[in-house]
């Protein structure tokens, strides 16, 4: 799929991968944006945008308005988002957190790969409360190109398991479809790193997945004490 460029993606996570350990090595603790929602159709230009965008992006998904138009929304806030980097005009830790998380609900590694780099570029800027997005954007891309994920934030569709009808419950929030971590390499990395982008240990990480295969959103995505 990505042709010669296969090579280069590889070696450019292996870096980000020693870049981002050696950023989160040390943090054992987020700090949360009180920034409020900007929702005003008024807003046009800069980091308010963004956070327009981050907004709408957050608030949509395929049970309340069709797939087609997911995506279609999705690709055209990603397409926005690209111009403005292009123009230099996403500067600051807000803005590439919110990116970040923008890019990761799209469609292909590449996404992916940029959702990341968006990530780490806010972590830079001094945002601690982007480490998570970017441990979770790092699996989502690795698995995206046949890759185990490293962290264990992915909980995805199982595609080997046929749908569940939607169990009868007012408290569950996801469909009941099989959800798996695989391929995961839980070895890849030790505990303590896991903890340094605020991503749960593994025993937690089962108790996740076995929650979320009950129909119900598990309630310690992120380690104690971190917010996302």
């Amino acid at each position: 799929m990505f042709g010669l460029g296969r090579c280069y993606l590889r070696n450019i996570t292996t870096w980000l991968i020693v870049v981002i350990t050696l950023l989160g090595i040390s943090v054992h603790g987020q700090q949360v944006s009180t920034r409020a929602p900007d929702t005003s159709s008024q807003v046009k230009t800069g980091i308010s945008r963004i956070h327009q965008m981050w907004v709408e992006d957050q608030s949509e998904n395929p049970s309340n308005i069709t797939e087609e138009e997911y995506i279609r929304r999705g690709d055209a806030r990603r397409l926005e988002i690209r111009g403005m980097l292009a123009k230099g005009e996403i500067d600051t830790a807000q803005d590439f957190h919110d990116a970040a998380y923008i890019f990761q609900h799209g469609e292909t590694a590449d996404d992916y790969l940029l959702a990341h780099v968006l990530a780490i570029e806010a972590i830079v800027k001094g945002d601690d409360s982007s480490k998570w997005i970017a441990a979770a954007t790092l699996d989502r891309y690795l698995q995206s190109t046949g890759k185990p994920q490293v962290f264990g934030t992915q909980y995805s569709a199982d595609p080997n398991a046929p749908k569940k009808p939607r169990e009868q419950d007012p408290k569950a929030t996801i469909l009941q479809v099989p959800r798996t971590q695989n391929p995961i390499d839980p070895q890849f990395l030790p505990a303590s790193v896991r903890l340094a982008f605020c991503v749960p240990d593994l025993e937690q990480q089962k108790k996740n997945l076995a929650e979320l295969n009950g129909g119900h959103y598990p309630k310690q995505m992120v380690a104690p004490g971190c917010k996302r």
